[in-house]
């Protein structure tokens, strides 16, 4: 966190247009006025992220700041006039930090000179210092007082900054006042000591940061700058990637990635999608599928047409989830928030009545009780207590993207953990949501005059079991009449006129009384269903003409998925709309238990309820299990889903597997454990150094040691996390 330490290379700019890095001109405008951004580098810990956001919130003209440590973003809304961005940059800068600007990277060899001179001439000075001190005693004095104030420069200049703008217990102050006072007490080894172990502090705790950062960072740099793209004429220009707009059409090379997402129009392309899923195995996609950004092209030069806006990639829309999450903390961060704010100037106070009261009041030496206040301000630095939780969460959630699973903050990543039931939509979540036709059984018909009417007003239908129908009679060829006043009924079924005749395809429950008229019709139903089969009654003007019979298998994965989760003792309930035979059927097969014959409502109720027996989370992937996924203390989409399924829900499976449900509820868990971890070392350490300090047994030097190794060791006890790789 030096002052005039420079950028590093930042791969953030093709997240937004470069022109916005400067003037944020080009940023989209905003209800409170423009947003402008900038990639800001050089903060270590998340309080470095606040220290900028608190400074910016207050400058005339910002309604709206906020800093993003994951993404090392700045997002500002402001007044839109000529000075507003001169004046952000300036406060960064005078601050400490530095900003990327134009899209092009600051120069490394200077950042490395600025960032490092100050503590290696530091540490010279000290060395020679040391040396002549035995033999020339006041010139060895003198130059650790010259150190001192080497050293001390930056500091101070950067905390009277932070103190104006709204941040006055910052570290920077308590090292401050800890160095003058040591001067002051004639301690010149001890308060040169303290700046020389703060600043290698600091840069261990950088460190540290770029590799919580890095699975983020990863995911950042999966899309290219720059596309071919194809004219009409077919003539290829290398334009880009930002330009891109739907309906245009590139081309990518054999192992080059994907800029934006796109619609194949080559046929049977292999892409590596395992950056964004976590499928270590190239998926072959046909001639009209959708292929996200940051897939990789395996064997073959491929074109397709663009179909995401600029911004708006699945990279994108990833990294924009990450940068949200930052503000759903995890009720554990929010208190350690809460408590770090008071917890400085409370240490600041019980300094002071450190220093004061044992010289008044039992006539205590001066020089003594003063020295153990300097150190306890050192003490009250709350850096390892205020990483201890967003580097575990930080780490969790870049290893969670980085195989698939997108966690929308620590709250919903902390909530995991405490699970109790899992509760499934069937239909595309546990089965693999393309149901196929397996028995057709008709009443005073032919099989097929029953197939040819439910496909002629299915036809127009998406609805899973309406597509198979179709896709049945398109198989042996049926030519479908014209369907009129289609009219279809959420839960109910469809309804139309074909031939002057009414038809109506729906379920047994609501066509009950057409099946009852027929003898046999209701036992054979049982069978079917019996079988696992969902039972689609066709019936012609109010006559009950056949049903046909669906299946829609379980997904390969289903079975160990349940199981999984029973091994970590979390019940699964299966919610769904289907029949009570055919859902026990499939229940039985995975091993669960289930509610069946559900409208889209009745599954929020069926939530509610299950909430009796502890926390719940909810899985779906459609339009109508949103109300269930809200209803629920966590809800998770399939990725495949519907844009409002994985809108509503606090986690999203990218990838489909449910499988992997369990291990991201490990995760939970062990995300949970290593920041009680941290929190006990972080106390824990503060707590023995103000007892050792009082009784005179440690001083500064030590207690900033303590300090700096308290914080390396919370945080590579979360980098963790980064290291526990996916099972196979």
């Amino acid at each position: 966190m030096k002052s005039g330490c420079a950028a590093s290379s930042c791969c953030s700019n093709n997240r937004t247009p470069s022109d916005t890095y400067k003037t944020g001109k080009q940023g989209r405008l905003d209800p409170g006025g423009i947003q402008l951004s900038w990639v800001i580098t050089g903060m270590d810990c998340p309080s470095c992220a606040a220290k900028i956001e608190n400074a910016v919130k207050g400058l005339k003209g910002v309604t709206q700041a906020r800093v993003t440590f994951a993404t090392e973003r700045l997002l500002v809304v402001a007044e839109d006039n000529a000075s507003i961005s001169d004046d952000i940059l300036n406060t960064i800068r005078r601050l400490g930090f530095a900003v990327k600007e134009d899209g092009t990277s600051a120069s490394t060899s200077d950042g490395f000179l600025k960032k490092y001179w100050r503590i290696i001439s530091l540490a010279i000075v000290m060395l020679v210092a040391a040396l002549i001190q035995g033999v020339f005693p006041m010139a060895g004095e003198v130059l650790f007082y010259l150190a001192t104030l080497w050293g001390l420069y930056p500091v101070a200049a950067k905390a009277s900054q932070l103190a104006k703008n709204g941040t006055p217990f910052s570290i920077e102050t308590l090292m401050s006042i800890a160095a003058i006072g040591a001067l002051f007490l004639g301690e010149t080894v001890e308060a040169a000591m303290v700046l020389l172990l703060f600043m290698v502090g600091e840069h261990m705790e950088a460190f540290a940061a770029g590799r919580a950062r890095q699975g983020v960072q990863k995911l950042m740099e999966l899309t290219p700058e720059t596309a071919y793209q194809i004219d009409t004429e077919g003539n290829k220009t290398e334009v880009s990637a930002h330009s891109l707009i739907p309906g245009d059409i590139i081309e990518i090379l054999p192992g080059s990635r994907l800029p934006v997402d796109g619609e194949l129009l080559t046929p049977n392309v292999s892409f590596d999608e395992s950056a964004l899923t976590g499928e270590s195995v190239p998926v072959e996609h046909d001639a009209g599928d959708s292929v996200m950004a940051g897939s990789l092209s395996v064997d073959r030069v491929a074109r397709l047409k663009v179909i995401s806006k600029p911004g708006e990639s699945a990279v994108d829309r990833i990294i924009r989830l990450i940068e949200e999450a930052e503000e759903r903390k995890a009720p554990v961060e929010r208190f350690i928030d809460a408590f770090s704010r008071w917890y400085t100037p409370l240490m600041m106070l019980m300094a002071v009545l450190v220093a004061f009261i044992p010289p008044l009041a039992f006539g205590e030496p001066w020089v003594e009780w003063i020295y153990k206040a300097l150190t306890l301000l050192l003490i009250a630095c709350p850096c390892a207590l205020v990483i201890s939780t967003p580097a575990a969460v930080t780490s969790a959630l870049a290893r969670a993207s980085r195989n698939g699973a997108l966690i929308k903050g620590g709250a919903a990543l902390e909530l995991l953990g405490s699970v109790k039931t899992v509760a499934f939509d069937k239909t595309g979540t546990l089965t693999e949501g393309k149901p196929v036709v397996t028995h057709i059984e008709s009443f005073d018909h032919l099989d097929q005059d029953v197939l040819r009417l439910a496909a002629a007003v299915e036809s127009g239908s998406t609805h899973p079991l309406a597509k198979a129908i179709v896709a049945k009679a398109q198989e042996i060829d049926i030519l479908l009449p014209t369907a009129s006043d289609v009219e279809a009924k959420a839960g109910l079924g469809v309804q139309g006129v074909v031939e002057r005749k009414t038809i109506v395809v729906g379920s047994p429950r609501h066509l009950k009384d057409s099946v009852d008229l027929i003898a046999g019709a209701e036992q054979k139903l049982e069978q079917l269903e019996a079988q696992g089969n969902t039972i689609a009654v066709i019936t012609v003007d109010g006559a009950l003409a056949g049903f046909i019979a669906l299946r829609d298998n379980p997904r390969a994965d289903a079975q160990r998925a349940v199981a999984s989760l029973k091994a970590m003792g979390i019940n699964s309930v299966m919610l769904t709309g289907d029949n009570p035979r055919a859902a026990a059927a499939i229940a039985g097969q995975l091993g669960m238990e289930y509610r069946a014959g559900l409208l889209p409502g009745d599954k929020s109720t069926e939530v509610e309820a299950l909430r009796e027996a502890g926390r719940v989370a909810m899985i779906g992937d459609g339009i109508n299990d949103a109300p269930a996924l809200k209803a629920a203390d966590i809800g998770i989409a399939m990725g495949s889903g519907a844009d409002v399924a994985l809108e509503t829900a606090d986690c999203a499976l990218t990838h489909n597997r449910i499988e992997e449900l369990a291990e991201l509820i490990g995760l939970s868990r062990s995300t949970m454990a290593i920041i009680r971890q941290n929190i006990v070392l972080a106390v824990g350490s503060k707590a023995v150094f103000l007892v050792t300090t009082l009784l005179g047994m440690t001083g500064l030097w030590v207690a900033v040691l303590a300090d700096t190794g308290a914080t390396a060791l919370v945080t590579a006890n979360a980098l963790r996390l980064l290291r526990n790789k996916k099972k196979n």
